[in-house]
């Protein structure tokens, strides 16, 4: 039955586009002013860009299930969701984009549908997760906040959408590199165990929202099965962002390990933070 008030069909889906909108220049307004992003929509190979984008629509279809504009009963339903978000992302990162004069009528079409499409990535995951960030609480409605019943495999998509938008908001700057440049083994390693251990904490430790219940498992057992489960899956995001990038190709092995073990960190921390987010 409607509640009493709530917009219902047409207005309730326009509420929740302008939503999209919002959320997705929240989500991306770091990386919109940022340079280094604007030179990535420029020199990115199109193969691996390609890829990327193919790779984000996925990951929009997932999360549409836990948190999209309408509520999603099948792959159609979330493709629409998935293609909405997209679509709002793409607007709102040209509009902003041709605003701060980042783009302009006189750049060539490759450059500027480049740059659009870079950013469009976390304006599309901004868009997507906008209705239960911006939404009142009262209108989870059919939802029923199905992050807490995903079940495993759901618990590790989760991870894996909350490492790649926060690793990717790191990646591409210069300072990212930088700092791996600078890390002893030491360092490294002790960066690797803090990362561990606020994964662990802020998901389940902490008494957040969403944080998975130990029961009769045990903290052992939670820890093997989620907590070093989405540390590698940060550590695979990172890898796999940084190949995207470029930042792989011609550097030695030892460097690439200090660029992950920096980039592990923000996604170890948005791999925490995705369920208490979506």
């Amino acid at each position: 039955m409607p509640r009493t008030g709530a917009p219902t069909g047409n207005a309730a889906y326009r509420k929740d586009l302008l939503r999209g909108f919002g959320g997705a220049i929240l989500f991306a307004f770091p990386l919109l002013m940022t340079m280094e992003m604007w030179r990535l929509g420029f020199y990115m190979e199109p193969s691996r860009l390609g890829l990327f984008l193919g790779l984000n629509f996925l990951v929009l279809m997932g999360l549409s299930w836990f948190a999209g504009f309408s509520i999603s009963d099948g792959w159609l339903d979330m493709g629409r969701e998935a293609i909405t978000a997209y679509g709002i992302g793409i607007l709102a990162a040209a509009a902003l984009l041709y605003l701060l004069g980042v783009i302009t009528t006189s750049m060539p079409l490759s450059e500027v549908s480049g740059k659009i499409a870079v950013q469009a990535i976390p304006a599309s995951l901004g868009a997507i997760v906008a209705r239960r960030q911006l939404g009142a609480s009262s209108e989870d409605d059919g939802q029923q906040r199905r992050e807490n019943r995903a079940g495993y495999a759901g618990q590790l998509f989760l991870m894996t959408a909350g490492a790649l938008y926060l690793c990717f908001n790191v990646a591409p700057t210069e300072e990212m590199v930088l700092i791996a440049f600078k890390m002893t083994p030491l360092r490294q390693m002790l960066l690797v165990g803090l990362a561990i251990l606020l994964l662990h904490g802020f998901v389940y430790t902490v008494g957040f929202r969403g944080q998975e219940p130990v029961g009769q498992a045990g903290n052992g057992r939670v820890f093997l099965s989620y907590t070093l489960a989405g540390y590698a899956i940060a550590v695979l995001v990172s890898l796999y962002v940084l190949w995207t990038f470029g930042r792989t190709d011609g550097t030695s092995v030892p460097q690439i390990v200090a660029m992950i073990t920096v980039l592990g960190l923000p996604a170890a921390l948005g791999a925490a933070l995705a369920r208490l987010v979506v």
